[in-house]
């Protein structure tokens, strides 16, 4: 069995509410080579930014870091210099 095999299947492209899933799915999905980001972007209408910053938050904090309504608790506040 190819690791492909196991990942969730890609959300459709008229996706319109992005659930932790199906951000996964389609971080999973770049990741496994089944979409380049470029592609991703285009597909879902996405930033790069915005996929990166799906990416990074993923990366460090798994799914739960995906939740738009917990990204206080897992992005911290940039700070000065000076502090």
């Amino acid at each position: 069995m190819a690791a492909c095999d196991n990942l969730p299947p890609l959300p459709s492209p008229r996706t319109k509410r992005w659930t932790v899933t199906r951000k996964a799915a389609v971080i999973q999905g770049v990741r496994h080579g089944l979409l380049t980001v470029e592609q991703a972007c285009e597909r879902y209408h996405l930033s790069t930014d915005e996929y990166r910053a799906w990416e990074r938050d993923f990366h460090a904090h798994g799914e739960p870091g995906l939740r738009i309504t917990r990204t206080g608790i897992y992005r911290q506040p940039l700070r000065s210099r000076d502090t």
